[in-house]
């Protein structure tokens, strides 16, 4: 049998791990804003780099990239607008997706900043094409701004007076039908190739690594904005991950 100390012991052990538990679970709530700085509905907020290491993978992530920012204004009192953000993700599998203010308080150009970040797959992806997310983000009665813009891992799309719709302009290409093709580089030419054979480089993201076959590989970081392209020996490419 246990002696009474060593219970106590055991039980204080316990109380302590809860403890410690409970104190990581509820972080302690963020000071409220000070007096006259416009809310707008969410605190700002540490958004993960997407190129950090492989452990990283499953962490929220900017959006590839934004197709169309609309804000909505209710008819009946209290008046108030809603943001409704569609966007595009590099694969299937990204979750959660929510829009995160950059901007605190009242800016200068009255535009509110957001971006648009989701929860990525916790693996690499093959491309198989692009998939549509979409968020929404309300903003309070009476509030200051005059127009929002809202940020993607590529690109931006503005609206400049409230209410409003403005559509993106990218026409990138997914790679969903790259393998088996040509690998282009920018400002290289294919003559004798038909160009159904071809894949430009201009046509891609930005965020684009080729491996070819002699190459070396400097570092195995991660990013699911980025598009992985490893080509053959004769350039055609042999696999398309977003990694």
């Amino acid at each position: 049998m246990k002696s009474s100390g060593t219970l106590i012991a055991a039980a204080a052990a316990l109380a302590s791990g809860v403890l410690g538990t409970l104190a990581f679970a509820a972080p302690p709530a963020p000071p409220p804003p000070p007096e006259g700085v416009q809310r707008t509905g969410l605190p700002p907020m540490d958004v993960p780099a997407v190129n950090g290491s492989p452990d990283d993978r499953g962490l929220r992530a900017p959006v590839l990239k934004i197709t169309s920012v609309e804000v909505i204004r209710t008819s009946h009192a209290p008046v108030m607008d809603i943001i409704r953000v569609r966007g595009q993700a590099s694969t299937g599998g990204w979750e959660e997706a929510e829009l995160v203010p950059l901007t605190r308080g009242v800016p200068a150009d009255g535009i509110l900043q957001l971006i648009l970040v989701a929860r990525a797959p916790s693996e690499a992806v093959e491309a198989s094409g692009f998939e549509t997310v979409e968020a929404i983000f309300p903003l309070e009665t009476n509030h200051p701004f005059k127009g929002v813009n809202v940020h993607g891992a590529l690109d931006s799309v503005s609206v400049t007076s409230l209410p409003g719709y403005v559509e993106g302009k990218d026409t990138t290409e997914d790679c969903a039908k790259c393998l088996g093709k040509y690998f282009l580089a920018r400002g290289a030419s294919a003559p004798g190739k038909p160009a159904g054979e071809l894949v430009r480089e201009e046509q891609l993201p930005a965020l684009l690594r080729v491996i070819r076959p002699g190459d070396g590989i400097a570092s195995a970081d991660s990013n699911p904005n980025r598009l992985t392209l490893i080509l053959d020996r004769d350039g055609r490419i042999a696999t398309a991950v977003w990694e």
